[in-house]
């Protein structure tokens, strides 16, 4: 069995090289001298037992990187003075790294001024700010075009499965959600062109195989992805769920935190089966008592076929531009909850 130090160090030697990678390739920071951080042993023990060091340049400039060893136990109280404290001993900048943070601390280390990272999430740099908002607004023009609702769909489906496999086959994907050849084409051409995976042919049959891990996958396609919702109906309707009419929204994510139930009940429906139902309804022009939120999306809401709502990671992308504090730790909640 393997020892908790064997557990933490192989977990940190994870986390530095996803924010290498972070760095390096998804943001485009050019990156130099990454090696662990020569003069730990020199700190005081309760500093090396809440980091590990890492050292690199960003844009040239020497930075020490204070990766958590034991995220969630500290609080951003003693987080903020401890790198102060690395901070006085190295005279260089230093950057707090850890897997994930609440929305509400990512506020508060900003309000700080605490320079952090969460790979794939989120760089708050202040004491690099002005070289790095150069840079990155040379490279605001050559952003990547984002993935099709098709190829959205079925990424997010591949990345449901309960097991995660590197290797899988769109056609049978693409069969489930009743896409044509023609669409399965096209989304294996996106897919591949994204640089989420390599698509190679036995016979007639085509395999994708993927890129990264199933959390990197999802972290590095982020940009690519767009919220599925495509408009707001207000409707009143008998409150159901059934195979074509899924639970999304805050209506959705109450069942995956402790957020309280909206109001008014929310349901996702795609345009097929809006097309088939509303009949049934009848289609009103603003909220009030009694009537429900229908959110009309690109794709299918049931990628998961044994589920009241609407998939997570669907779920996910409809409301990551939410300005409520609330719900934002819900679905920060949520992602801790994901099998990866």
């Amino acid at each position: 069995m393997l020892s908790c130090s064997y557990q933490v160090m192989k977990s940190i030697d994870g986390l530095a090289t996803r924010v290498q990678h972070y760095l390096d390739e998804v943001l485009g920071v050019p990156v130099s001298g990454y090696r662990v951080w020569g003069g730990q042993n020199d700190l005081p023990y309760f500093l090396r037992d809440a980091f590990e060091f890492r050292q690199l340049k960003i844009l040239g400039t020497p930075v020490v990187l204070a990766l958590d060893r034991h995220p969630g136990r500290s609080s951003l109280g003693d987080i903020r003075t401890r790198l102060n404290k690395v901070r006085s001993v190295t005279g260089q900048p230093t950057t707090y790294v850890t897997d994930a943070l609440a929305s509400y601390e990512r506020k508060r280390l900003i309000e700080q001024k605490v320079p952090f990272i969460v790979p794939g999430n989120q760089l708050y740099l202040p004491d690099l700010g002005v070289d790095l908002r150069e840079y990155f607004r040379q490279r605001v023009n050559v952003a990547e075009s984002p993935l099709s609702p098709s190829a959205q769909a079925m990424l997010i489906k591949a990345l449901l499965r309960p097991h995660w496999e590197s290797e899988w086959h769109p056609a049978e994907v693409a069969t489930s959600l009743g896409y044509t050849p023609m669409t399965l084409s096209r989304v294996v051409r996106d897919l591949v062109a994204a640089g989420l995976a390599q698509a190679h042919k036995t016979g007639r049959r085509h395999h994708l195989s993927m890129t990264y891990s199933a959390q990197e996958t999802w972290e590095r396609a982020g940009p690519l992805l767009r919220s599925p919702v495509r408009q707001i109906l207000w409707v009143r309707a008998p409150i159901q769920v059934g195979p074509s009419l899924r639970l999304a929204g805050l209506s959705a994510l109450a069942r995956y935190s402790v957020l309280d139930e909206p109001g008014l009940p929310v349901f996702a429906v795609n345009r097929t089966a809006w097309q088939a139902l509303k009949a049934n309804v009848e289609e009103l022009p603003e909220a009030m008592p009694g009537t429900q939120e229908w959110q009309l999306w690109n794709y299918s809401p049931a990628l998961e076929l044994d589920s009241e709502t609407v998939d997570p990671l669907s779920l996910m992308l409809s409301l990551r531009d939410s300005a409520d504090e609330r719900i934002q730790s819900a679905l920060d909640a949520l992602k801790k909850q994901l099998p990866w």
